[in-house]
């Protein structure tokens, strides 16, 4: 048999993609959106490999011939998956990938934030320091980041990997999960007493906007929070609210709400200089990608071989 595989955006993955060790077809496009072109495109596919593409119920419904949509990252939020699992079509996803690259890239941010260097950067292209009457100035706050609190908002892989990063650096660690562990706090502890909190639990309808304007009351004037893992987890007016009104400290985000923002967002649009804004790249170290890349065909290899793994239900 020969097994017709379609990639449907391509150019999301800066890495090399191996072919399968099997008979098969292969086709890629550097990026898909619509219905109409995910229909066209994959109507005599039985794989799909996808990253963002949205498969939604009536598109699923329109590939009778589809059987496996393997995901180039771990959030499958993109997928009707009671519609797929209907069609009998079975969802991968990737796992333990980003070990590295995303805490890293929450340091980077923690550090930039605290340390206020993109404001102060950006007083310098300016024109300010050559204005100052002193060999330095003070016009942003800079606060040190060893003695300083950070609450982990989901323990997982990679909460528990910042954590370790974090202890590191001098830091207490307050970490929350929904799931049982030794050593969680509760939320509103996490809230009360974080100088810094950071979040990294999956996007589903009892997590949607789980911080907002009541959680930000209950924040420190100076705590920043960050965000790398889903937009929707985050009310996007509230926050911008709280860091003009200077209820919290600043903001360090890697996704919003809608990616891309083709028609603009309150956060990207924002010109604040306690607000750091990056297009959802924290995953996307040169190392991390190419472990995705292989890790994916991994799973369309071993699905073809009858032994599916990374199944997402």
């Amino acid at each position: 048999m020969t097994h017709r595989i379609v990639f449907l955006d391509r150019e999301s993955v800066d890495a090399k993609v191996r072919r399968p060790n099997f008979d098969h077809e292969y086709t890629e496009y550097d990026s898909t959106w619509t219905h109409d072109e995910i229909v066209e495109r994959l109507k005599d596919a039985d794989i799909a490999l996808i990253n963002k593409v949205p498969m939604r119920a009536e598109t699923l419904k329109a590939l009778p011939n589809l059987k496996l949509i393997a995901v180039a990252a771990t959030g499958t939020d993109i997928i009707d998956k009671a519609q797929a699992k209907a069609q009998g079509i079975t969802i991968s996803n990737i796992r333990g990938y980003a070990f590295n690259t995303v805490p890293e890239h929450v340091i980077g941010l923690m550090f930039a934030l605290r340390r206020s260097i993109v404001p102060y950067a950006n007083s310098v292209k300016r024109g300010d320091w050559n204005k100052s009457s002193q060999f330095c100035y003070f016009d942003y706050p800079i606060y040190d980041i060893a003695g300083s609190t950070l609450g982990i908002v989901g323990y997982g892989a990679l909460g528990k990997s910042i954590g370790k990063r974090a202890e590191a650096l001098g830091m207490k660690i307050l970490p929350f999960d929904v799931f049982p562990q030794e050593g969680l706090v509760d939320f509103e502890t996490v809230l009360r007493e974080s100088d810094i909190i950071t979040i990294h639990v999956p996007l589903t309808p009892d997590t949607k906007n789980m911080f907002g304007a009541e959680q930000f009351k209950k924040m420190k004037n100076h705590a920043l929070l960050i965000n790398t893992a889903r937009g929707g987890l985050v009310d996007e007016q509230a926050l911008l609210d709280a860091l003009k009104s200077g209820e919290i400290g600043g903001a360090g985000f890697d996704v919003v709400a809608q990616e891309p923002p083709k028609n603009g967002n309150i956060l990207c649009d924002a010109d604040l200089p306690n607000l750091i804004v990056t297009p959802h790249v924290a995953w996307a170290s040169k190392e991390a990608m190419q472990i995705l890349a292989d890790q994916l065909i991994d799973n369309v290899e071993n699905y073809v071989a009858g032994k599916p793994s990374n199944v997402v239900e």
